[in-house]
């Protein structure tokens, strides 16, 4: 199985930079993969909410849902990728500090096809996309220009 783990400080408040993650909506704000999220549920988030979503990676374009797995507020949040070619789960874990939020993001995941015969050369790509996402999540949180809900 395939990890990717990114620590970060977002100089945000706890509470602001959950209720951004934790919408799946924004997205294709942050995540260059993320083309379009929606809420397919009604009613409040929760484990089991799934969003649906198009995306893509590596110039493959595919539409999944996106599960909810955890959702503990201003704590942990994670998603798993059902009904679509790559099984993901990605998670999100916060902890207030005294200027802001430590932030960690994790993608755990099984490449299948190509995908699993060049899975070093993908993690090394996807981690650096992951990264860039995580300064422009950084960047646009603390920039304070985006609204949050």
């Amino acid at each position: 199985m395939a990890r990717i783990e990114i620590d970060l400080i977002i100089n945000r408040p706890i509470e602001e930079v959950f209720a951004f993650v934790s919408n799946a909506e924004n997205l294709p704000r942050w995540r260059t993969t993320a083309l379009e999220v929606r809420k397919s549920f009604t009613g409040p988030l929760a484990v089991g909410s799934i969003f649906k979503g198009r995306f893509t990676f590596l110039g493959r374009r595919f539409e999944g849902n996106l599960e909810i797995i955890v959702y503990e507020p201003n704590r942990r949040y994670a998603t798993r990728m059902v009904e679509g070619p790559f099984p993901l789960e990605t998670h999100y874990i916060l902890d207030a500090t005294k200027i802001g939020t430590w932030f960690t993001f994790i993608v755990e995941g099984r490449p299948g096809g190509f995908f699993r015969l060049a899975e070093p050369l993908v993690v090394s790509l996807a981690k650096r996309f992951f990264e860039s996402d995580l300064y422009n999540l950084k960047e646009m949180l603390e920039a304070e220009a985006v609204q949050v809900a």
